[in-house]
């Protein structure tokens, strides 16, 4: 799949460049946010290929490409001039609808929790790894474990800081001085005078003694506040002295305002909501997990999973581990995965096999998205049945105890996560991963689906399938060949884009690998795009990066529709002054039809010329 090209395609599709305000993934996503709405189109974007759906929901409108999203973000913050906000569309007064006050609070969440998600998974698996290394022996009062333990728990004793970052992103005020004030609740005088416990007041005004570290409400409350604060410094700030007096009063204010109100709120609300989840979770232990086992998949539809991430959070915080989510998605997750697996087991469909075969293993693993919006959710049956076997596994991680000790997404990836103070708890987290996979595998086949016909079965019924025959592609240009997974780009060496394989050129001239047409050549000359008469469809990618020299160096000698010939001159290049302005020239030449070949055979490891055989198809 070329993602460079799914990113240029959906930039004029939702209203372009200038109107997109922000711009963020999380593992299978791009979640937009834009100006104007009405110039999207939501229909165009779904029928992309790469896309796997869109999702409107939450606040955000949300487009699913799988695991490469990372891939398509980059190329899509290239197109964007290199930055995640597009551009003002001041000129447009059409008047926006405004969002309900739940997708508006699910949109604050997820932007403040989406850029700390790496730390709080990097921290929550070292707490993960210890918990091993102290089975195998490892000493809880060795140096080792306790360098261990802070590293582990940095991300959630600054927490406050971590979330004023991405706080800041949503509520547009400066993300360092957001971060300053998180960094004053957590200040080791103020930290000294909620532990002496002593009276403490500014300006004669009593201010509670809270401590701010792991918690989560308090400083997304304060920076909201603070974002009006620096509006109103900015607009009555005299800009001759607006360069030191902006930040004096938008400390000076906001800082105070989070001590003595904002804080101690935003800390009541926080003790709220874990007493409220604790006398749940005493009263009926099987009932969070069961719930959310069995509706996780609509949380997600929704995009209101994420209204869960503060409740977990604060547990694992305070408490060491968490019971709300995490029992209850590895639950869903697995059973969505059995659902799926059991679709590629029973269909008959290639496509459809091939897509639940692999978004299903995904989705076990602890990613649910593909598998979720590209196979359960069409198929309707499998989507129910995922939900059976993730309300059954749910029932039993409540009834066992099951609890999380880490912030990861559950799977059997994450098992690790599940390995604490009890010794019973990942016996049960297996248990429950067993469970749930069976009943939503079994129930899947049970219930069956409306398994979609084969492509050739639609159109020719009654014509026997012919073997395709051998077809071949010669060496564009002389060189040393290499295999795909020698070059550095992972777009290439993990085939992303399709399988074939790459050569370290030693001239710079490009020659036609086969007769056909030239289906696309980039404005800046240094990819060029060919389909051929025996069906092969290739994309010859002159050196690495070589984007940002926008055609610098190159000279192209054919145009997009041109008919060529094996061995006519496509594309010249100074490879010389290329690599003397920092760039790699090699070259991969990518079969990017490689889907529809049983057998693809390449030429690696030698030097080849222009007119060798140097690519297989069958």
């Amino acid at each position: 799949m070329d993602y460079k090209k799914l990113a240029y395609d959906l930039i004029p599709l939702v209203g372009g460049v200038q109107n997109i305000s922000k711009l963020t993934h999380c593992a299978t996503r791009l979640r937009f946010e834009f100006h104007d709405r009405s110039k999207v189109d939501a229909a165009a974007i779904e029928k992309t290929a790469g896309v796997i759906s869109v999702v409107e929901k939450g606040g955000q409108f949300q487009v699913v490409v799988g695991n490469d999203v990372p891939v398509t973000y980059r190329a899509l913050i290239d197109e964007m001039g290199g930055t995640a906000t597009g551009g003002n569309t001041a000129q447009d007064t059409t008047p926006e609808k405004k969002p309900s006050i739940i997708n508006r609070i699910v949109s604050v969440i997820s932007t403040t929790f989406t850029p700390v998600i790496p730390a709080l998974i990097g921290g929550g698996m070292i707490k993960a790894v210890l918990s091993i290394l102290v089975l195998c022996g490892l000493s809880d009062s060795s140096s080792t474990y306790q360098i261990l333990n802070f590293i582990s728990d940095a991300a959630f004793y600054f927490m406050p800081v971590l979330l004023a970052y991405g706080a800041a992103i949503k509520f547009a005020c400066n993300p360092v001085l957001a971060m300053t004030l998180a960094c004053a609740l957590l200040h080791p005088s103020w930290s000294g005078m909620v532990s002496a416990g002593e009276a403490v007041d500014f300006f004669s005004i009593p201010v509670r003694l809270v401590d701010y570290s792991y918690s989560v409400i308090p400083i997304i409350l304060s920076i909201w506040i603070m974002s009006y604060v620096e509006r109103l410094a900015e607009k009555y700030t005299p800009s001759i002295i607006k360069f030191f007096l902006k930040p004096l009063i938008i400390l000076f204010i906001s800082a105070p305002i989070a001590l003595l109100i904002v804080g101690p709120f935003g800390a009541f609300l926080n003790t709220l909501i874990e007493n409220a989840a604790n006398a749940i979770n005493a009263t009926a232990s099987w009932l969070l997990p069961m719930l959310m086992g069995a509706l996780q998949p609509f949380l997600v539809l929704t995009g209101t999973a994420w209204a869960m991430t503060p409740i977990a959070t604060v547990q694992i915080s305070s408490l060491g581990y968490e019971i709300v989510n995490g029992p209850g998605m590895l639950a869903s997750n697995i059973a969505q995965g059995g659902a799926t697996l059991a679709v590629a087991c029973k269909s008959k469909n290639h496509q459809l096999r091939q897509l639940a075969f692999s978004s299903g293993f995904t989705a076990v693993m602890g990613i649910t998205e593909p598998c979720l919006y590209g196979v359960i959710l069409k198929l309707k049956k499998p989507l129910i049945a995922s939900m059976i076997g993730g309300g059954i596994g749910g029932i039993y991680a409540g009834l066992s105890g099951l609890v999380r000790y880490a912030f990861v997404s559950p799977g059997l990836a994450a098992l690790p996560a599940f390995i604490g103070e009890n010794p019973m708890n990942i016996v049960h987290a297996v248990i429950t991963c067993v469970i749930s996979f069976v009943a939503a595998f079994v129930a899947t086949w049970i219930m069956g689906f409306d398994d979609p016909a084969n492509e050739e079965d639609k159109a020719a019924p009654s014509q026997p399938k012919v073997q395709a025959e051998a077809a071949q592609a010669v060496a564009p240009l002389a060189g040393h060949a290499i295999p795909l997974e020698e070059v550095s780009d992972a777009v290439f060496s993990q085939k992303v884009m399709g399988d074939g394989l790459a050569i370290q050129p030693t001239e710079g001239k490009v020659y036609a690998p086969f007769d056909g047409e030239v289906a696309s050549i980039f404005d800046t000359k240094h990819a060029i795009g060919l389909n051929a008469d025996n069906g092969m469809e290739v994309l010859i990618h002159i050196g690495i990066d070589t984007v940002n020299l926008q055609g610098q160096y190159y000279e192209a000698h054919v145009k997009a529709g041109d008919r060529v010939h094996k061995g006519d001159l496509l594309i010249s290049f100074d490879k010389d002054a290329i690599e003397q302005a920092g760039y790699e020239t090699v070259t991969p030449v990518i079969l990017t039809n490689t889907d529809d070949y049983s057998s693809i055979e390449t030429v690696t490891g030698r030097d080849v010329k222009p007119g060798q055989t140097v690519l297989t198809v069958k």
